[in-house]
């Protein structure tokens, strides 16, 4: 061989083994594929988020707890609820009170923790100081009311998803079964109806979202420049609201249940219950609850596409992400690297594509 074509063929393979290199591939970060808890094992993920502390907190569903993750020990410790599935225990420490199904869990900038329970329908705060629980909005009773007073005596009806606004002056809430997003003031603790009817209408593309049905409304996450993504789980949609205007924009799925669209634009694509939604580099990640997936719309061409799953329920195999089953997965989050975490809830997993 000359050493000309010599070195094309060492720069080829090098060129390929970069790339194969470069591929993202899937792990487990924590989680056994069955049910349990300890450092190794994780009942039902749900929501994620990264903390001040730059550790994975999580809602460890069917453990009835919000969880710690030390991302460089691999240490978990328990920073809300004492696995009994109830709601009691504000004005004490977090730790000693009861949840009601965790679903989904945020920080505002003072470092205070938010927690959805669907089943108490309240959403209670842990203080970033004192590690006290109490609760922020609802009653502890299903209903509607309360709008334009205190959040903590109106009624919720299975809240799933919070979201802190960029400037943290409210708190929005995904309040599912009254098919309502609703806001709550931070600094007065008032609460008011933004968007929704209680109808479970399609949402007309472009109208004000301030008396626009929403068919429930699951969950949500911002951008930088504070446009609102909000996922409709029995609509099997997902829309934009635009800060400016506050009205709401078509931006997935075409309202029928299915699995279809990859490669195209995500308004013709078909979605079954989206439940979990993150923003990261230009893209908006979808939990597509009940297709078993992980999908990512590029928010400047519109197209749609599969990064993590198979379409079939299952667990693994590792590492290829596109050979990898899930099994109705819940949770994402997409760290300032692009690391990508969900919570494949029924495989008891909380896995990492890097």
């Amino acid at each position: 061989m000359h050493r000309r074509e010599a070195l094309a063929t060492l720069l080829a393979t090098f060129t390929s083994s970069a790339a194969f290199a470069a591929r993202p591939q899937v792990s487990t970060l924590i989680g056994t594929g069955v049910p349990g808890y300890s450092d190794r094992q994780v009942n039902n993920p749900y929501g994620l988020v990264i903390g001040p502390d730059r550790a994975l907190f999580f809602c460890d569903l069917d453990n009835q707890r919000v969880r710690r993750l030390d991302l460089r020990t691999g240490t978990t410790s328990t920073v809300a609820g004492n696995g009994q599935k109830a709601y009691v225990g504000d004005g004490g420490k977090a730790t000693d009170a009861s949840l009601s199904m965790p679903h989904e869990i945020q920080f505002d900038a003072a470092g205070h923790l938010y927690i959805a329970e669907r089943d108490s329908h309240v959403v209670r705060r842990v203080h970033g100081g004192t590690g006290v629980i109490s609760t922020l909005a609802g009653t502890g009773t299903a209903g509607f009311s309360g709008d334009g007073g205190p959040a903590s005596r109106a009624q919720l009806r299975q809240p799933h998803s919070i979201a802190v606004e960029p400037g943290g002056r409210r708190l929005l809430i995904c309040d599912v079964g009254n098919h309502r997003l609703r806001a709550v003031d931070l600094g007065t603790g008032s609460i008011q109806t933004v968007g929704g009817t209680g109808e479970r209408l399609p949402t007309p593309d472009g109208a004000r979202l301030e008396g626009t049905p929403l068919n429930g409304p699951r969950t949500m996450a911002f951008d930088r420049s504070g446009t609102l993504y909000l996922a409709l789980r029995e609509g099997n949609a997902i829309h934009r609201v635009a800060p400016a205007t506050r009205t709401i924009h078509h931006v997935a799925g075409t309202g029928a249940q299915g699995y279809t669209g990859d490669g195209g634009p995500a308004r013709l694509a078909t979605l079954a219950g989206p439940k979990g939604l993150a923003w990261a580099r230009g893209a908006l990640y979808v939990v597509d609850t009940e297709n078993h997936v992980i999908r990512r719309i590029d928010l400047r061409s519109g197209v749609i596409t599969t990064v993590l799953g198979t379409g079939q329920r299952g667990d693994g195999p590792e590492p290829e992400p596109l050979k990898c089953a899930l099994s109705r997965p819940h949770g994402v989050l997409v760290d300032s690297r692009g690391v990508i975490y969900v919570g494949d809830s029924e495989a008891h997993r909380i896995r990492m594509l890097a």
